[in-house]
């Protein structure tokens, strides 16, 4: 089975870098769950409102969201079971990486774009 990740904070508006990550993730092959609280698919993918949504296992999670946001999104993070989150620029706090270390989620303060082998720009 491929590589799996959540794209939290994922977006319908193609500008936003939370909507070029899905796109960048699954050009790499990766299987992508959207996350977003209200929209039902995005770029033609089923979205889920949380990862606890997701009926399927998932390897990692990449962060779209205000660090407020993030410490709520990744309680279900450590739920899932997910081991590795990045933290995209804005989306990085002091108090955010500190919960992950506290719930064994091992935090990667980095763009998930250039991560996977693309860049933002391309989208």
């Amino acid at each position: 089975m491929p590589d799996s990740i959540a794209i939290i904070g994922a977006s319908t508006d193609r500008s936003k870098y939370g909507n070029k990550a899905v796109r960048a993730w699954r050009q790499q092959g990766w299987t992508v769950y959207p996350i977003h609280p209200t929209a039902q698919e995005v770029e033609g993918l089923p979205a889920y409102a949380s990862v606890g949504d997701v009926p399927y296992p998932i390897d990692k999670a990449s962060f779209y969201v205000p660090p407020r946001i993030g410490l709520k999104a990744l309680e279900g993070v450590a739920e899932k079971g997910i081991k590795e989150v990045y933290l995209n620029p804005g989306a990085e706090s002091e108090d955010l990486i500190a919960r992950c270390y506290e719930l064994g989620v091992t935090p990667i303060v980095a763009c998930s774009i250039l991560a996977v082998g693309a860049h933002p720009a391309e989208y």
